[in-house]
């Protein structure tokens, strides 16, 4: 069950404001660049690492202990960690829990997931609250402090870069069969976790890739649809924004999720600002603005929607961030429609969104069809 782990190699995590920290490896020997940024969940490191909302980041947890739970077939959010690199204060090669199917370490290293442990991640957290996520470089290959500095100033910005392509499904299928709603779920990066709660509602559904043309989608006859989470900058999608706004006429209620919410907000003409820091952990706390309520939530994003922009007349705000007031949730006038920043299905996280679905749902019932019938003689 447990194995002796190898000798220690030494890792570097450069920043691209200079900073340089030193540790050991973890996981996969080799290098891997991206936005460095922090989630703040006590638990559930497998799920953060292959959401794909989080494709080519670099993760640090705040968490000091990672690892000691192994890792389990059925605690992943896809097939494979979307993660660039992993970021941990102290790497528990020895796991204690009966249920795991490997090492977290063993995990890594299958999945060739490059980290890095022994860094104060506190020291580094406060750093990136204060200066703002930033690209970095982590490797175990090139331990030249400038060299790694150049390569992490040279990668990418996540501002304006486009990557649900990268992680939408290549061909439509069917994730579930059901007496229930008929939701058709665009996959911009879709969790697991979302489609188990569908499926947990006796509703059929069916995965079409990002780019899939509406009336495509159409032609499966749904009752609704569902606008996925997934990674990167919603403003580089002007195909999928055209699609929302096209959908949003055609009288099919329609929900969104994490970047699902970003392209709704665009689609209505409403600005998405890149977020300083961004939200990442499972205990932000949101207010229900309809039932004041409050929820603790589970979010992954860097980028929100701007609540000036808002139009009153086109939807209103039905939650808000009590941290620091960011837009949480939108409800939509002009067609049947709702949308949310946070995420309800959790994995990892708490359960006091779940509701959403069902208010989702009811949507669906109260539009009764009428509506999808119409729209999907129309495609035909």
């Amino acid at each position: 069950m447990h194995r002796t782990p190898a000798p220690l190699h030494p890792c570097k995590l450069a920043l691209a404001d200079g900073t340089v920290v030193s540790g050991t490896a973890i996981g996969a020997r080799g290098e891997a660049g991206g936005e460095l940024c922090f989630n703040t969940s006590m638990t559930g490191y497998q799920e953060i690492m292959t959401d794909p909302s989080y494709h080519g980041q670099i993760m640090m947890m705040t968490y000091p202990h990672i690892g000691n739970y192994g890792a389990m077939d059925i605690d992943t959010e896809a097939a494979r960690p979307m993660v660039a690199g992993l970021v941990v204060r102290s790497f528990t090669f020895r796991y204690s829990n009966q249920m795991a199917d490997e090492s977290f370490e063993s995990f890594m290293e299958r999945h060739k997931l490059v980290g890095i442990s022994g860094i104060d991640t506190r020291r580094l957290v406060r750093h990136i609250r204060m200066k703002g996520v930033m690209n970095a470089v982590v490797s175990s290959v090139d331990l030249d402090d400038e060299s790694l500095i150049e390569k992490a100033r040279s990668w990418p910005s996540m501002d304006g870069l486009e990557l649900a392509s990268k992680v939408t499904v290549a061909e439509p299928y069917d994730y579930c069969t059901g007496d229930g709603a008929r939701i058709a779920v665009y996959d911009f990066g879709c969790k697991l976790n979302i489609l188990r709660s569908f499926r947990e509602r006796g509703c059929a559904v069916r995965i079409f890739p990002g780019h899939t043309a509406l009336t495509d989608v159409l032609a499966w006859n749904p009752d609704g649809l569902f606008f996925s989470n997934g990674p990167g900058d919603p403003r580089a999608m002007p195909e999928a924004i055209a699609m929302a706004r096209e959908a949003m006429g055609r009288g099919l209620p329609i929900f969104g999720i994490c970047l699902g919410h970003q392209l709704m907000a665009l689609a209505q003409g409403f600005d998405v600002y890149k977020m300083f820091v961004g939200h990442r952990g499972a205990n932000q706390p949101v207010k229900n603005l309809v039932t004041g309520h409050v929820e603790v939530t589970t979010q992954n994003h860097g980028f929100a929607v701007d609540p000036a922009s808002v139009e009153a007349a086109q939807a209103e705000v039905t939650h808000l961030n009590l941290n620091d007031q960011t837009v949480e949730g939108l409800r939509f006038k002009t067609f049947a429609g709702m949308s949310v920043q946070y995420h309800p299905e959790a994995s990892p996280g708490p359960h006091d969104s779940r509701y959403l679905f069902d208010q989702f749902l009811r949507l669906i019932a109260e539009n009764d069809g009428v509506a999808v019938r119409e729209v999907v003689e129309v495609a035909r």
